[in-house]
This record gives structure tokens, sequence and C-alpha cells, in this order.
């Protein structure tokens, strides 16, 4: 197969039309960020499309102009709406009772439900291939009578795939670099190497700073919208007070559309994300990249990751010249101490672009995300009905 040869999509039956999406807002704007992707591919396929959001202020910059056939609407607006043929509740946000209530009158009067999916969060983990496409039966409450599907996210054939929109990675491979950053005024002096950062407020940043200051080469950190901007300027301020630090400076970012987020990923060197529409933004950028995991009061991230690193490492192995990568990413999360073999990875990251772009390979070689979706619900039938109000 050639390089990025989409893999060949399921024959389907004339699609279900009108899909509805839900979406709460937690304490970051990462979930809207995933559900916003999926919400603008579907409707780019021709589909029509309602995004409903507790909180939709941040599509000012994520989306500044809806393209035709999405719709993104207050949440509370949805307790009178007419159900969709596929609704789809993101990440157990639980839908509203009264529209859950109108969904199953329409099957209890001899009419088709909807498909009602629940699209879960990305992990690589192994309950992941067993969960996936696994029916719910709802035996209590609003929704008693109906099937919610599990659909998960996933890094395998066995999962139902990432996010990737048609184009995305021969647009990622004209890219110019350079001359995008220069146009925004973020271009990097002669010599430096380029670095994003988007992290949550628990990033060691003080240790990633000492660990680049240690090397030959100098470095422009671009901080993306967020705690960083307010963090680091300080911290590199007490660290070019010793002396040190030189040849490190940084420009704070202004928050940046879905589409421009992306472009600063294919224009960095390296890029450090967080969560998961960042996350999975970087791998599709091709470049080396270290993931902060949102931090679980149980723990539970800390499996989460080790999970990724595997199935990374197996399908993408690194190249020993790399040093250790996964010692740099737990060091990044907070697992373990920053340690000489986290500064060595850090310090040869280009070694690690390799790897990256195998693993970028790796993925694009299935199905992703949006296809496997809209086969899913052909294969559990929804059933076209007229327009919504």
């Amino acid at each position: 197969m050639p390089a990025h040869a989409p893999p060949t999509t399921p024959a389907m039956p004339a699609p279900a039309q009108r899909w509805d999406l839900f979406c709460r807002v937690i304490d970051n704007y990462g979930d809207l960020g995933v559900s916003l992707r999926l919400a603008r591919e579907l409707a780019g396929l021709g589909l029509q499309v309602r995004l409903w959001c507790d909180d939709l202020r941040a599509l000012a910059w994520m989306q500044p102009t809806m393209p035709v056939g999405l719709a993104c609407l207050p949440w509370n607006d949805s307790l009178g709406a007419e159900p969709a043929e596929v609704v789809i509740e993101t990440f157990g946000c639980e839908l509203p009772t009264a529209y859950v209530e109108r969904m199953s009158t329409l099957g209890a009067h001899g009419g088709t439900p909807p498909i009602w999916i629940n699209l879960e969060y990305l992990s690589a983990e192994p309950y992941v291939e067993r969960s996936h496409g696994l029916r719910s039966p709802q035996l209590s409450g609003p929704g008693r009578g109906l099937d919610k599907w599990f659909f998960y996210p996933g890094f395998t054939s066995r999962t139902g795939g990432l996010l990737r929109e048609a184009g995305l990675l021969q647009a990622a491979h004209a890219h110019d670099g350079l001359a995008w950053l220069a146009a925004r005024g973020w271009a990097p002096a002669p010599g430096e190497q380029v670095l994003s950062l988007f992290a949550y407020p628990q990033a060691p940043l003080r240790e990633l700073l000492r660990a680049l200051d240690e090397q030959a080469r100098p470095w422009l950190l671009l901080l993306c919208h967020g705690a960083p901007q307010q963090a680091l300027p300080e911290l590199l301020a007490e660290l070019q007070a010793e002396g040190r630090g030189q040849h490190l400076r940084s420009l704070a970012l202004p928050p940046l559309s879905q589409a421009d987020y992306d472009r600063l990923l294919w224009s960095c060197d390296l890029n450090l994300v967080r969560g998961e529409d960042s996350f999975v933004r970087a791998q599709w950028a091709g470049q080396p990249f270290v993931w902060q995991i949102y931090a679980q009061d149980d723990g539970a991230h800390g499996a989460k990751l080790e999970a990724f690193l595997a199935t990374f490492e197996h399908a993408a192995p690194r190249h020993a010249a790399g040093g250790d990568w996964p010692a740099l990413a737990r060091a990044w999360n907070g697992l373990q101490a920053w340690s000489p073999q986290a500064d060595l990875a850090l310090a040869r990251w280009p070694a690690q672009r390799d790897q990256a772009r195998q693993w970028r390979e790796h993925l694009a070689s299935q199905l992703d995300l949006t296809q496997q979706l809209r086969a899913f619900v052909a294969d559990k039938g929804a059933a076209p009905r007229p327009g919504l109000g």
C-alpha cells in the first residue's frame, strides 16, 4: 500500500442524514474540541449535524465560522428538540432526560428509535478492544427499551480508530512551517529549534527549561493558551538571573482555531501536548511529541500512559540513538523523578522523528473514526425520518 493510502471503505447503505452530538465541558475544552472535529467532519460529508453543548464560548476561537450543515446549539435548547436518527453521547455526558424520553417514545409507538452511541475516551488499554461495539440495553429509566452502543476510539484495527480528515496527511506534508510561522510573527531566529508547549499546570516546567538549557542548540518556545503562559516567563527569568538560559526564548500565542493549531504542530520540531485532542493531532503531525495525560485522582492515568507507550513502541520501535523516550514521558507526567535518561531523550529528540513518522504510517493504515462510525451506524440500521424541528 502506498504511503498514506487510505484503507478501503466498506460499502454502506444510504446513510442516516441527521446526527445529534451532545457534549459537556468539564474543566477544559478538550471534550468540545473532539466533538467539534467529529461534528465538522460529518457535516463535511453532507450530513445535517447539531452539536449540543453546555458551554459554547470556546467556539469563538476554535471555529470562528461554522461550516454548512453544522449547527452548534446550547444544551438546554435540546430539551424540546426532535431526536435525530443518530444520537452521540460524547464521553458519558448523560443526555437530557426529556430528550431520551422522546427517543424512547419513537420506538414505543412503532417507529424506529435513534441509534444511540456513547463515544468513549481514547485509551490504548486492553479493555478498549474488548468493549468496542458492545450493546448496553437500557432496562430502566427514561431510555428503557432502548439500546446504547459503546464506541471506543483507539490505535488498533480492533477499535474505532482516530479522527482523521480526508487529505489531512497530504496537507501536513505540503505545509511550509517556516513561512507559516513568519507570517504570524513567530519565526525562529537562525539556528533556533521550535517547540510548542500546551500543558496542564502541574507540568514540570522548571525541569524542562533546565534540560533545554543544557543543550547546545537554541530554542524558541511557543506557549499555547493556558497555564504555561503565566508560569514559564517567570521561570525563564529566574534561570537567566542565574546567568543561564540565554539561548532560550518564549512567545505567548493567542488562542488558535483548530485548523491553525494543526498547522502549529506541523511547523514545530517538537510538540508537547496534553489531554486527548491535541494528543491525536500531534500524532498526525508526524513530529516528535511528548504527551501530558489528564491526571486522575485514583492514579488511573499512569496505567493509561503505560499502555500507550507499550502500543507505540510495539508498532514503531525506537532507535537506540533516541534515548529513553518513555522515561521522558513518565517524568513529564510526574510519574517518576526527572532523570538523566529524560535529559538524554530530550537532547536526542531528532532521533525520535523517524519513530513518530513510522507510528503515523501505522495509524494511517487503519480506517479513521468517522468512516468506522458511519459504517457502524449503517450496520445498526438507522432509518431516515422527516426534517427536524
